[in-house]
C-alpha cells in the first residue's frame, strides 16, 4: 500500500542521512575553518540544547495544530479558512525550497574549497534541482498510476474501512483518470484520498532531508553569533511548515498510528540532526570538501521537491480547484495569504 511503502522509503532514507557525515571523518583536507570571537563552545552547547526544545516544541504545535482542530468547524478541511491557512503554509515551502535550500546548495557547490574542476564548471545546484523535480514528479505520477491500478476499487477514509486494506476500498477509481488538478469527485463520493495520501509522503519525504541537513549544520557549528537568529528563524520555519503539513495529513485521512508516525518524523529529524552535530562536532568540518558537495546535493535535490510539490500538488491543486476557481474573492484572499507566507520566510532568510 501506498503509505507504507512511503514510509519505509522515509524510513530508509532518514538512516542514509544520519550516517553520511561519517565519511567526512577521514577527511584531511578543510577549508575556511570557522574564527573569530563568536565561536565558543562552551557557550555553543546551551544555545544548542535551548533549540533542540524549541524546535521539537514548535514542530510538533505546528504539525498537530491541523490535526486537534478538526473538531472547530471554521478549520475543517471543507471551509475556506482552512484553505487560506493551507496557502499560506505552502507560501512558506516554497519560500523554503527557493529562499533558503536552493542559495545554501549554490555557496556550498561553488566554494572556494572545492576543485575549480568540475564544481565550478558546471552548475550542479540547478541540474540536481531540475531532476529532483522531475524525479519527484514520476514518483507523484507512478504512485498515483500503480496504487490505483493495484486497488481498483479506490479508497475510502479508513475511519470508515472494515476489511481488508484500510487504505483502498470502494470508491469509484474513475474520479482519479487525468490529472487531480480541479478533479471533482465522481458520482458525489469521497474526495481523492489516495491524492492525498501520495502528496501527504512526498513532502514529507522533502521535508525530512533538508531539516536533517538543517539540524546537522547547527549542532557542528560553534558560532555562537550564527546560532542565536538561527533557532528562531527555525522555530518560525518549522511551525508554519509543519502546518503545511498537518494540513496534507488531516485531508489524507490516516489512522491515528501512521499520523503518529508522521508526526514523530517531521517534529524529530531537525533536532536529531543537531544532536548528531553536536556528537560530531570535534571531528565533522562542514568546509571539508566531501561535506559541502554531500550536502550541497542533498540540499538541491530536496530545494528541487519542496518547490515542485509547493507549486503543483498544493498551490496548484487548490487555485485550479473547483472550490477556489468558484470564488474570486477566496482567491484573493489565498494569493495574500501566499505571499505573506513565503514573504515571511523570505524575511527570515536574512538570518538563517
Amino acid at each position: 500500500m501506498a503509505s507504507t511503502s512511503l514510509l519505509k522509503l522515509i524510513s530508509t532514507l532518514f538512516i542514509f542521512i544520519a550516517l553520511f557525515p561519517l565519511q567526512t571523518l577521514s577527511e584531511s583536507e578543510d577549508c575556511g575553518t570557522e574564527s573569530g570571537g563568536c565561536i565558543n563552545k562552551s557557550k555553543a552547547l546551551p544555545l544548542k540544547i535551548i533549540a533542540i526544545v524549541s524546535i521539537l516544541v514548535t514542530s510538533m504545535i505546528g504539525v498537530c495544530l491541523p490535526l486537534v482542530t478538526r473538531s472547530i468547524p471554521a478549520l475543517h478541511p471543507d471551509r475556506n479558512l482552512f484553505v487560506i491557512v493551507k496557502c499560506f503554509a505552502a507560501g512558506i515551502i516554497l519560500a523554503t525550497g527557493f529562499m533558503h535550500v536552493l542559495p545554501d546548495s549554490f555557496n556550498m557547490l561553488s566554494s572556494s574549497c572545492l576543485k575549480d574542476n568540475p564544481w565550478h564548471k558546471f552548475p550542479f545546484t540547478g541540474f540536481v534541482a531540475m531532476l529532483s523535480a522531475l524525479v519527484t514528479l514520476t514518483v507523484d505520477s507512478l504512485a498515483t498510476s500503480l496504487y490505483t491500478q493495484k486497488n481498483s476499487a479506490g479508497i475510502i477514509p479508513e475511519s470508515g474501512t472494515t476489511a481488508g486494506d484500510a487504505e483502498m476500498a470502494d470508491v469509484n477509481v474513475g474520479q482519479f483518470h487525468g490529472h487531480h488538478h480541479g478533479a471533482k469527485p465522481g458520482n458525489g463520493g469521497p474526495p481523492p484520498l489516495l491524492r492525498y495520501r501520495v502528496v501527504a509522503m512526498v513532502l514529507e519525504l522533502g521535508i525530512v532531508v533538508h531539516s536533517v541537513v538543517i539540524g546537522l549544520s547547527m549542532g557542528a557549528s560553534n558560532n555562537t553569533c550564527t546560532i542565536k537568529p538561527l533557532v528562531a528563524a527555525l522555530c518560525f520555519h518549522q511551525m508554519f511548515e509543519g502546518m503545511g503539513l498537518g494540513g496534507c495529513i488531516l485531508q489524507a485521512e490516516y489512522k491515528l498510528l501512521k499520523r503518529l508516525v508522521m508526526v514523530f518524523f517531521f517534529s524529530f529529524t531537525t533536532p536529531f540532526g543537531i544532536v548528531l552535530g553536536i556528537a560530531l562536532s570535534n571531528t565533522y568540518r562542514e568546509n571539508s570538501p566531501s561535506s559541502l558537495i554531500t550536502v550541497g546535493l542533498l540540499n538541491a535535490s530536496s530545494a528541487g521537491l519542496l518547490i515542485y510539490m509547493a507549486l503543483v500538488d498544493l498551490l496548484a491543486a487548490d487555485f485550479m480547484g473547483p472550490k477556489l476557481q468558484g470564488s474570486i474573492r477566496l482567491q484573493l484572499k489565498s494569493y495574500v495569504a501566499v505571499l505573506l507566507g513565503a514573504g515571511g520566510m523570505s524575511l527570515m532568510a536574512k538570518w538563517a
